[in-house]
């Protein structure tokens, strides 16, 4: 294998997507996983036949490559608004159960618009902003917005989503059980209100990774979105979420420099790995890009795009050609960074292609 390069331990992602299925059927919600992480369609496939009734992805491009691949029931979490994308939603309607995000009522309109000229009724669902100022109609707006959109004669309001991850009052926060909680207690009672005005909401979807699990202790919520915990990485493990024997995605990277005693240069930058979890930054304070497997004290602390440097400790005893495993900040957006993996089984390496990688439209 050259370097540097992803790999992929196949008994810890296992073990993770058979303990996110139990834990989710244990709570009596659907899975719904993210693919966002993973974007493959054999690992979609297998988190299914665990358990999952379908997947999430964020773009038409994703939900396509999954479809073409044998993925039968996907949720497009995302708005579309733009004519192309909504045509293209519309024609895999026609193969696969689909189900589409918008946050607007002139989204609505486009989808619905193109929806009747095509002679379909789309499945949407509304996404309600919990808090972190993303996408998602804002909850004292959701009611008024849900009445218009189940007007809308070639749309079906199925449900109501929102995402907000580990936040509270604005921030992010590592009271995880709390953060979920409430995101769990808004959305049920927002689509109980909306039930009482008439509006059939049959889906309360929520949750990440963090905070997933707990958000569906609500009673009334039926749905969880969790992505990354089909490999986890030192965000998540910080978070507590996740244990480093739990992440199975980790960088093989070869030492290519020495200049000084303190430090040491990878081939790894940051065309390598995803820089959008930053070190030391409240509330994880993380040290460095990642976690060095083999070194835990030796921090990436510093990249360029091809060029990663290790700062080391004295007893560090690195030399030029040694290869190192470095486990991601955030394991999801490293892995859009890499066109293959080495799925690493029984000894063996296999090269896998990320099929959905880069499929950003």
């Amino acid at each position: 294998m050259e370097t540097p390069c992803l790999i992929i331990d196949a008994k810890r992602t296992r073990n993770n997507i058979e303990r996110m299925a139990a834990r989710a059927k244990a709570l009596n919600v659907q899975l719904r996983p993210h693919a966002k992480t993973h974007k493959l369609p054999s690992l979609a496939a297998e988190q299914i036949a665990a358990g999952a009734v379908g997947i999430t992805t964020a773009k038409v491009s994703e939900a396509e490559v999954m479809a073409r691949h044998g993925i039968g029931d996907i949720f497009i979490a995302y708005p579309l608004v733009t004519r192309s994308k909504i045509e293209r939603a519309i024609k895999l309607s026609r193969q696969i159960r689909l189900i589409v995000g918008t946050d607007s009522y002139e989204g609505a309109l486009r989808l619905s618009e193109a929806a009747e000229q095509q002679g379909v009724v789309l499945e949407v669902r509304l996404e309600i902003d919990t808090g972190l100022k993303r996408t998602g109609v804002l909850r004292e707006h959701a009611q008024e917005l849900a009445s218009l959109i189940h007007k809308l004669s070639h749309l079906r309001l199925q449900g109501i989503f929102t995402f907000r991850g580990p936040l509270l009052d604005g921030r992010s926060t590592l009271e995880l059980e709390r953060a979920g909680i409430e995101e769990g207690t808004w959305m049920v009672q927002l689509a109980d209100e909306m039930r009482a005005l008439g509006i059939p909401v049959a889906d309360v979807s929520v949750g990440s990774t963090p905070t997933g699990l707990y958000a569906a202790t609500v009673k009334g919520v039926t749905e969880i979105r969790p992505g990354t915990y089909i490999f986890n990485d030192a965000m998540q493990t910080k978070l507590g979420v996740s244990t480093w024997e739990d992440c199975a995605g980790s960088i093989l990277a070869t030492v290519i420099s020495r200049p000084s005693p303190d430090y040491a240069v990878i081939d790894g930058g940051s065309k390598t790995f995803a820089t959008d979890v930053q070190p030391n930054t409240e509330p994880l304070l993380l040290h460095g890009f990642g976690h060095v497997v083999e070194l835990p004290e030796a921090v990436l602390e510093r990249m360029t795009e091809e060029h990663g440097m290790l700062r080391l400790l004295p007893h560090h005893e690195l030399k030029v050609g040694d290869q190192i495993h470095i486990i991601p900040n955030h394991i999801c957006s490293t892995l859009n960074l890499h066109n293959k993996l080495y799925w690493a089984e029984a000894g063996r390496f296999d090269e896998r292609p990320i099929l959905a990688r880069g499929m950003l439209e």
